[in-house]
């Protein structure tokens, strides 16, 4: 058997080029910030500053497995937020488990919603999920009632995200275990990488399209829901225009993690990459000097480099597999 070389296994993999990639924007970066980027605090704060796009893009994962996109969940984020902070605010809730849980609960109503009606009514994902943008958006700011909860009113749930909490960091891991699990383990994990796959092909050997759709855009609300909750906690406030635009950094973290905008491709442990390379990426550009007219411009060069690489893997790979089914 033909060993393969390094060149060949590391292409051979979305997961491995990736890797590559960031270790070596990360020493390049910490050479540049002369040794002040890679230290436990800067570490831990590129982690606690990017949890929410980290938690969606799990979500996100699942949307765009089954060809589906969602580009309402900040809105679902800010919605959630401020009944949150409001119930804080106005009815004096303070039980942190309960307030994640009602957050949860709204999240999954919202995603639920997206799902019936790109399930049921054959409406296209990008038109329903903009749609509920502008309805999730403009109830916030209903919910606000031209109000915001200041940190003192959030004081008591702020203390669980608060700098040096460890809070956060828990909740990210565990979400990323469980969604390792789940994808890679169970038959809701391969029934949502069939429907992307061919969806008529998995109507036909009797997966309920349907509902795996319909499952997939729940999960997405439920953890935007609970991203909501996140916000107001690490942030300590509710704003009605909370998180407002980012949920294009989810989807490129996604993106730049190797999930597939057609479906059927994707992983829990390219995701994790994807966001972390995103993550990464946003904080050495400001720290290594640039102006901020430029950030933008390069960040987008570099995603769209990633991306290229991952397409290029993706091609090494396709073409592995078939040689070795011509053997």
């Amino acid at each position: 058997m033909e060993k393969k070389s390094v060149w060949k296994r590391i292409t051979g993999s979305r997961e491995a080029s990736l890797v590559l990639i960031l270790a070596v924007m990360l020493i390049v970066v910490n050479i540049l910030s002369g040794g002040t980027f890679l230290t436990l605090n800067n570490i831990y704060q590129i982690f606690l500053n990017n949890t929410l796009t980290m938690l969606m893009a799990l979500g996100m994962l699942c949307v765009m497995l089954t060809a589906g996109i969602d580009i309402s969940i900040t809105s679902t984020l800010a919605f959630t937020g401020m009944i949150i902070g409001m119930l804080q605010k106005k009815a004096g809730f303070t039980n942190t488990l309960l307030l994640f849980l009602i957050a949860a609960v709204i999240g999954l109503a919202c995603g639920f919603l997206n799902g019936l009606i790109i399930s049921k009514g054959k409406l296209a994902p990008i038109i329903c999920t903009m749609g509920f943008m502008y309805i999730w958006r403009g109830l916030a700011y209903v919910v606000s009632n031209n109000e915001w909860a200041s940190g003192a009113d959030v004081a008591h749930f702020a203390e669980f995200g608060k700098a040096g909490s460890p809070g956060p960091l828990i909740v990210l891991l565990v979400a990323y275990v469980f969604f390792f699990v789940l994808m890679k383990w169970t038959t809701f994990g391969r029934r949502i990488y069939a429907v992307g796959s061919n969806a008529e092909a998995a109507r036909i050997s009797g997966i309920n399209v349907d509902a795996v759709i319909t499952w997939a855009y729940t999960i997405m609300g439920t953890l935007a829901g609970i991203a909501g909750a996140m916000s107001v906690s690490i942030y300590a406030s509710a704003q009605p225009n909370m998180q407002y635009g980012k949920e294009m950094d989810v989807i490129a973290a996604c993106v730049i993690g190797g999930v597939s905008m057609n479906g059927g491709r994707g992983t829990v442990v390219g995701t994790f990459l994807g966001a972390l390379f995103y993550a990464v990426l946003a904080k050495a550009l400001p720290l290594v000097g640039l102006d901020a007219i430029w950030q933008n411009l390069i960040k987008g060069v570099v995603v769209l480099v990633v991306v290229l690489v991952n397409v290029i893997t993706q091609r090494a790979m396709d073409k592995a597999n078939l040689e070795r089914r011509e053997m």
